[in-house]
């Protein structure tokens, strides 16, 4: 029996569900969701691999007209997974009408030679006349296949499998069978964390907001993990804090609850608020942060 590999990027604007998807595809959360915009800051890499392949997905930060420097380096990231792989998705919220977003992308993956799928997403809130609509508007663009799905209903996702295998060669498993992200406790920790963040608060405050890990002990039942919660002023500091410290408490108890869950053991978790101003146009505070320059042609 053959062995099927294959590395398949995930593309969009912001808030098209491209983390949903990936959670859809591996069967586990290991991207966080949110209504906010730009949730994804990092390109994260889930795997799934079953008896007869391995599909390796990386979900990419939301093309968009970057404010800062952290947007343009969220954006480069997602340019350099046009290239190396064996398939693009590109997912839009078919809710949305085609804009100047959706242009700009168009005309970054007309020169790109792989073939690209159309993942209209959020059918589950589309008619039938509206879908078939979206699909005439964007046939003309060139797409591979053109594949309709709900990503938060887990609708069609397995067909979306099935047509990408086709495009998939015989190859070698990358992971172990039983990897599904390639990132360490620390990423998937803060990133928790932030979405919690995200969660809670309005605003300027969603995209104002870092989280790092500092510390992770290991005791004999229980895991303690001190996190660092940055933001760029002082006002965004009491936001996080909340009325007495009713919103750290809020934030820190709902990632606690769900940190738990993953780690399967009891979790003490100390948060701290940093004010660094101005982080997100700081390159060197950036890259301690993991948003590393990443280079695109």
């Amino acid at each position: 029996m053959s062995f099927k590999s294959g590395f398949i990027s995930i593309i969009g604007r912001p808030n098209a569900g491209k983390s949903t998807l990936i959670n859809q595809l591996v069967k586990q959360k290991i991207a966080i969701v949110s209504e906010k915009a730009q949730t994804t800051r990092d390109a994260i890499i889930g795997v799934l691999t079953e008896e007869e392949y391995q599909l390796v997905f990386i979900d990419t930060p939301g093309i968009h007209k970057p404010k800062h420097e952290l947007g343009s380096r969220m954006n480069r990231a997602s340019y350099a997974h046009f290239k190396g792989v064996d398939v693009i998705y590109y997912i839009i919220d078919g809710t949305e009408p085609f804009g100047k977003g959706d242009q700009f992308v168009m005309d970054k993956l007309a020169t790109v030679k792989l073939p690209k799928f159309l993942i209209i997403n959020k059918v589950d809130a589309m008619s039938e006349n509206d879908l078939i609509a979206k699909i005439n508007q964007f046939s003309e663009f060139g797409f591979t296949e053109i594949i309709p799905i709900s990503a938060k209903e887990n609708n069609n996702v397995d067909k979306l499998l099935e047509v990408t295998l086709d495009y998939t060669e015989e190859g070698v498993m990358y992971y172990p069978k039983d990897q599904v992200s390639a990132y360490p406790e620390q990423f998937i920790y803060a990133e928790i964390i932030r979405e919690k963040i995200l969660q809670l608060t309005e605003e300027e405050i969603p995209h104002s907001v870092a989280v790092t890990i500092e510390r992770i002990v290991k005791k004999k039942n229980s895991t303690l993990i001190n996190a660092v919660i940055l933001v760029d002023r002082m006002s965004q500091k009491g936001i996080i804090i909340g009325k007495q410290g009713s919103m750290i408490k809020e934030i820190g108890l709902r990632a606690r609850e769900e940190l738990e869950t993953i780690i399967g053991e009891s979790v003490y978790l100390e948060t701290f608020v940093r004010v660094e101003k101005n982080w997100r146009n700081r390159s060197r505070m950036l890259n301690q942060l993991g948003y590393i320059e990443t280079e695109y042609e």
